[in-house]
């Protein structure tokens, strides 16, 4: 038979010895027990050989197995054979990381369920440099501890009670310097739901004292949920015991082995105990758990004394208050007798991270002094960020067993935190509170073999899915028609064969690539009319070559044929027809107007901008051409024509032209407050834009844009969004202005104009740059660099940091939930949080790599509105924004009379 006792175990079978394979069945046995009585107990040695496991641990009688089933990487390490003896075995293996940044265990645990998780790490010197490593330790997406073992000889314990937001937790190692990560064993013990109760807060522990002269750690089995409870006593204090059963009997269940001690005032009129203890973050709330039990029960009865029963009683009764940092926390305590009373406080502060409690005797000069047994610490720790949508989880991982994806990077959750995010992946972020989805799947070039397996379809969110050039094999499946959100699915270059179902080919709006499939059917054994599928399906390669070489040779002959200057330019081009449209300006007019061209207010590829006078009175900006600027005179050509057809209160309008060749002008109402990037850095002095004036700016860029992509017929793509051309009046209303560059689609089923890339470097779509395809998402991506630049007023592009572009630096910062460290100091946190985090995650949304995950102007308009609503309630102002009325009223007057572009 076997038995455990206090926590050795002892086999015993009569006086035979057991022997070969009855004796591994007797084990085999006791472990099954053992096992059992360990229920919700996960206990794991890193780095165990798989043919040791499971053991049972003699000291404590805990059943250890390997970990090799919760972890795909790692390699094996043995602690040094002259420091065994300092520890029990399961801390004699480790399993270190070489290789990859993140590396993550997955354990199934209970939802819901409240877990003391401990993590063990005993370094000893296992790859003989003599060198402590340190590194972070992350629960799923959140940061958990930092594990520094310099100094630490005999190892560091990290523990936390923590409940699980799914069935599966992870826990992650995160390489952050040179050395290597290491653990020696993780344990997960089950505690009761209604112990340890703090809503939305995780405990990281401080401490877990018993108050006794002893070196003796109490854990399992005397303390049933193997919290390890350390002794602690200080000379100034004065012990006392007893032999007699102590009550343990609450829902906190602290051993009885802690409780049968506790410590006194050594002095015998003592009237105050005191513990204090130091925070590493003075922030940090504390959370203190006091376990009080009266070791010296008062027994009346029998008792030969003269004094009354009550003077008996005031003499031996023990009252005392909980003080905590000089604030009264519990008052009047008295503790029961030989049975445990647990005693919950919370430390909001503790001034410069110096904490102090005292246990202070009631006013009473009679009565004994205070006590206390046990003692347990802990400090609240959050955990902001939102684990993956566990269907998208499960759907990925699926995929990861079937298609045999070992990537090193692929651990610990898909999405979350944004820096680890899986490669391949891209996931939507709405909020901290909200879980990430995946939206787009990368498994181009990854060896994929096999059918397209129907998983995919509960990535119910997934908007790009590129699986090309794999040996995939078998149908195309129809559920890929019945996915709403994909809008983009490249097959092409596999083995798959039939055809493609046709529910997926009338998708509107859907990008379908499935060349390089030979037994795929295609175009013509599909029949399929080119006029209607010209956007889903790519051109075949020899079509494309064809079409490349007509399109070279027409290129060389326009080249030979280009007209060498301006004037022959002019007279290849249409007339501008400005007569009648606008006020008609001469040149010697345009000189006395700008008093011969004195002062200059810009300046770019076209020419130079200057301040005048018309008619002496109103200001206006002259936009001159230079004659030597070819390119400059399409951009020239392209602002007349788009702002002729164009009328909306937050675009910039002509006021009159000059056309006498080679002279070309145009004249625009000045924007007395110039434009939005030199006020942002300041050179208007101490007149900073406070956060309702942002937004509000922001609100009337996007309805310009909104204006340019949907009021306009053809569609308008700006193509020059940036700051500097976000111009504001005398009552800082925006206007969009600098329309050179822009261009338009033609009218039909056309989604994008292929076009040479122009734009200025930080706020150019990285998609347009790289493929030459302009869409309105072009514009949505200028926008949301601008709206970065609004609210952390940092520049765009800044080569000496280590992240050069903002939204690098943004999406960076973002993943550390500090919103302090990213808005612009200058608003000295005069905002409303929400609005602000709300247009931080839009703006992030908008500078999404994929176009099709970035929201339309439309949405960004109504989510902006949302923004300033919030704004305003906290400033005590009406919900409905000063300038949305004026900005409402100006469409109505300018745009509501041609509501589509002319």
């Amino acid at each position: 038979m076997c038995q455990n006792t206090g926590g050795n175990l002892i086999f015993y079978q009569g006086s035979r010895k057991m022997e070969g394979r009855y004796y591994l069945v007797f084990i085999s046995f006791c472990i099954i027990h053992i096992v059992q009585a360990q229920q919700g107990f996960i206990s794991l040695d890193c780095g165990l050989p798989t043919n040791d496991s499971p053991y049972i641990e003699p000291v404590t009688g805990l059943v250890f197995s390997s970990d090799a089933d919760h972890i795909q990487s790692g390699k094996s390490g043995r602690i040094q054979k002259d420091l065994e003896t300092l520890h029990i075995k399961p801390y004699l293996f480790l399993r270190y990381f070489p290789d990859g940044v993140r590396n993550c265990y997955t354990l199934d645990v209970l939802q819901n369920i409240k877990y003391l998780i401990k993590a063990v790490f005993v370094y000893g010197n296992y790859d003989g440099f003599s060198d402590y490593p340190s590194f972070d330790l992350y629960l799923g997406p959140n940061k958990w501890a930092r594990v520094d073992l310099e100094g630490k000889v005999n190892g560091t314990v990290e523990e936390v009670i923590h409940v699980p937001r799914s069935n599966s937790l992870q826990i992650c190692l995160v390489k952050t310097g040179n050395s290597l990560p290491f653990v020696s064993a993780l344990e997960l013990r089950l505690l009761r739901n209604d112990t340890y109760v703090v809503p939305d807060v995780s405990l990281k522990k401080l401490f877990r004292r018993y108050y006794r002269q002893s070196d003796r750690l109490i854990r399992y089995p005397d303390d049933v949920f193997d919290r390890i409870w350390s002794p602690f006593f200080l000379p100034e204090w004065k012990q006392i015991t007893t032999t007699l059963e102590v009550n343990n009997s609450n829902n906190f269940e602290p051993p009885k082995a802690a409780l049968k001690s506790a410590a006194i005032p050594r002095d015998v009129n003592g009237t105050q105990l005191t513990i204090n203890w130091t925070l590493d973050n003075p922030t940090e709330q504390v959370h203190l758990y006091f376990h009080f039990a009266e070791l010296q029960p008062l027994e009346i009865e029998g008792n030969s004394s003269d004094f009354p029963a009550d003077i008996i009683r005031m003499l031996h009764t023990r009252k005392f208050y909980i003080v905590v940092n000089g604030n009264v926390t519990v008052d009047s305590f008295v503790p029961l007798d030989l049975a445990v009373n647990t005693v919950e406080t919370v430390v909001k502060k503790c001034e410069g991270g110096k904490c102090s409690l005292q246990l202070v005797k009631s006013e009473s000069i009679l009565g004994r002094p205070p006590l206390v047994n046990a003692m347990e610490a802990f400090t609240a720790i959050k955990f902001p960020n939102s684990e993956t949508d566990p269907d998208d989880v499960v759907s990925i991982k699926i995929l990861q067993d079937t298609y045999g994806l070992n990537k090193t990077d692929w651990q610990g959750d898909p999405c979350s935190p944004q820096q680890y995010l899986w490669s391949g992946l891209n996931c939507s972020y709405m909020n901290m509170s909200t879980s990430p989805r995946i939206i787009s799947l990368n498994l181009s070039s990854h060896g994929l073999t096999g059918k397209i397996v129907p998983q995919i379809q509960n990535l119910t969110e997934l908007q790009i899915l590129d699986l090309s050039n794999n040996k995939l094999t078998g149908r195309v499946p129809e559920f890929l028609a019945n996915m709403k959100s994909l809008l983009f699915i490249n097959i092409s270059n596999n083995n798959l064969d039939g055809s493609i179902p046709r529910a997926l080919l009338d998708r509107k709006k859907l990008q379908l690539y499935f060349e390089g499939n030979p037994k795929l059917c295609g175009l013509d054994t599909c029949k399929i009319s080119s006029g209607n599928k010209q956007n889903k399906i790519i051109v075949p390669v020899a079509s494309a070559v064809a079409i490349f070489i007509v399109v070279s040779v027409l290129i060389v002959v326009f080249i030979k044929k280009r007209p060498s200057s301006i004037q022959a330019l002019h007279s290849a081009t249409t007339s501008l027809s400005l007569e009648g449209k606008m006020r008609r300006i001469s040149y010697s007019e345009i000189q006395l107007m700008t008093n011969n061209f004195e002062r200059v207010i810009g300046e770019g590829g076209f020419g130079v901008v200057y301040h005048a006078y018309l008619d002496d009175r109103q200001q206006v900006a002259v936009k001159v051409l230079s004659p030597s600027s070819s390119q400059g005179y399409k951009q020239f050509k392209a602002e007349v024509e788009l702002l002729l057809r164009v009328h909306h209160a937050n675009l910039v309008s002509l006021v009159g032209y000059c056309d006498e060749q080679p002279h070309l002008a145009l004249i625009y109402k000045y924007m007395t407050n110039g434009d939005l990037k030199a006020h942002l850095l300041g050179k208007y002095g101490e007149c900073v834009l406070n956060w309702a004036n942002r937004l509000r700016i922001a609100v009337e860029v996007a309805l310009g844009l909104e204006y340019l992509h949907s009021g306009c017929k053809p569609p308008m793509v700006h193509r020059d969004v940036k700051s500097v051309n976000i111009l504001l009046d005398e009552h800082l209303q925006a206007k969009l202005a600098d329309f050179g560059l822009s261009r338009s689609f033609s009218i039909g089923d056309e989604t994008h104009v292929s076009t040479g890339v122009v734009g200025t470097p930080g706020y150019l779509d990285p998609e347009y740059y790289k493929t030459h395809r302009l869409t309105e998402k072009s514009d949505v991506y200028s926008f949301g660099i601008v709206l970065l630049e609004m609210i952390t007023n940092q520049p765009v592009i800044d080569q000496v940091n280590e992240y050069p572009h903002i939204a690098e630096r943004v999406g960076t910062m973002l993943t550390r939930g500090d919103i302090k460290t990213i808005v612009d100091p200058d608003l000295n946190e005069e905002y409303d949080s929400g609005s602000l985090w709300k247009a931080l995650e839009l703006a992030m949304s908008c500078v999404n790599p994929y176009p099709v995950a970035r929201p339309d102007m439309s949405h960004v308009v109504h989510e902006l509105k949302e923004c300033v609503k919030s704004e305003n309630l906290r400033a005590g102002l009406s919900q409905v924004m000063e300038s949305e009325s004026s900005v409402d009223q100006g469409m109505s007057s300018e745009s509501g009379m041609t509501p589509n572009a002319r």
